[in-house]
């Protein structure tokens, strides 16, 4: 009878320690879902201001692209008008200022490591046992942000 309680007790450990390790890891993947969105938002207001500059018309679209927030639920606003700063991009003559393409890699990389942070996120978070137990809290589940890479090549 003692070993029975034993496996028990030794069964309910290893799954407590599951459910604490499995909701730490997805704080973690949270924390880092908001990070890799405040540094795609930054690069994206840095090529947006670039584009203002360099590019003739684009100062409007380049106001309204930075007075937009990166921010769930906006998403497709702040991806249409994005757009539009690509299609400016494209429109400036001649090669482009290093400057503006160190800023449309930076916007590239941190496009990529939002998206793949909301893919792990995602991934964990739909697991039956992790929304059965409600491992991820009341966070909301983080969406992908579409914007098109290859539109500020030329």
């Amino acid at each position: 009878m003692l070993i029975i309680w034993v496996a028990v007790a030794v069964v309910v450990t290893v799954f407590v320690c599951w459910c604490y390790f499995t909701a730490q890891r997805l704080n973690r993947l949270h924390i880092g879902t908001d990070a890799a969105l405040s540094s795609l938002q930054a690069a994206l207001d840095r090529r947006a201001d670039l584009v203002g500059v360099l590019a003739t018309g684009a100062v409007d679209d380049a106001r309204r692209a930075i007075d937009v927030p990166l921010a769930p639920g906006r998403f497709t606003e702040r991806a249409q008008l994005e757009h539009r700063i690509s299609s400016h991009l494209r429109q400036i003559e001649g090669d482009p200022p290093e400057l503006l393409e160190r800023a449309v890699f930076r916007v590239d990389t941190s496009y990529r490591f939002y998206n793949d942070y909301v893919t792990r996120t995602r991934s964990l978070r739909t697991r039956p046992l992790v929304r059965l137990l409600r491992l991820g809290g009341t966070a909301p589940l983080p969406e992908y942000f579409a914007l098109s890479l290859n539109d500020g090549e030329k």
